[in-house]
């Protein structure tokens, strides 16, 4: 079992009953060779097909011909974005690999953790982990995390960290306030959910560092 177990749940928001399926997911097939035990290889297989089916259910929903469709899943499931999508969490840190963690392996590990999360919790816990991370709702709409992650990382900064400060507001109408520090500053941000909020802070952390609009709280 993994030591970090707790970390990567909290991390994924989603506590697994086998924890061993889910060091598995961040098992490389050069970790697997030399200590033993299975690899995420045929866990990665499951994961492709069912993402591939989790993105294109949601873009059927949302509309466009075929063609359309067919671009955007190719775009959304490629490697990069895939591994972004971990980097952004800083996932990629917990991968078991002897060598170096190259941009295949981290977006593997992506595909991993979908056929995980199907096994261990079925279609709905690895479909929340799809829409939760990759920016099915359209091309244009900014990955603010993402690109927070990035500009840290590009000057070997420790990843963000996002705290809940407070959660106010009805059941059917909660606002939700997060703050985002990272790169020596914090700004706050507020939003529908925890995930809106956090989206707000990292944009307005991502101005007050200089990287684009937002406001600086």
């Amino acid at each position: 079992m993994l030591k970090e177990t707790a970390q990567i749940e909290q991390t994924l928001g989603y506590t697994f009953r086998d924890k061993e399926l889910l060091a598995r997911c961040f098992t490389h097939s050069s970790y697997a060779n030399e200590h033993g035990g299975e690899s995420n290889e045929r866990l990665e297989f499951l994961g492709d097909a069912l993402l591939g089916a989790i993105v294109a259910e949601r873009l059927y929903a949302q509309g466009g011909s075929e063609g359309e469709m067919t671009a955007a899943r190719i775009r959304l499931v490629a490697a990069q974005p895939l591994a972004r999508a971990i980097r952004a969490d800083g996932l990629q840190q917990y991968l078991r690999c002897i060598g170096k963690v190259g941009e295949k392996s981290v977006s593997s590990l992506f595909e991993a953790l979908v056929a995980g999360l199907f096994l261990d919790g079925g279609i709905e816990a690895a479909r929340a982990f799809v829409l939760a991370k990759l920016p099915l709702v359209a091309e244009r709409e900014p990955n603010y995390k993402g690109d927070l992650q990035e500009y840290l990382q590009g000057r070997a900064l420790p990843r963000a960290v996002y705290t809940l400060l407070s959660s106010e507001g009805t059941p059917h109408a909660p606002r939700f306030t997060v703050r985002a520090e990272g790169g020596g500053a914090c700004a706050q941000g507020t939003g529908s959910s925890v995930r809106a909020a956090e989206k707000q802070a990292a944009k307005n952390l991502l101005a007050l560092l200089g990287q684009g609009g937002g406001e600086q709280v």
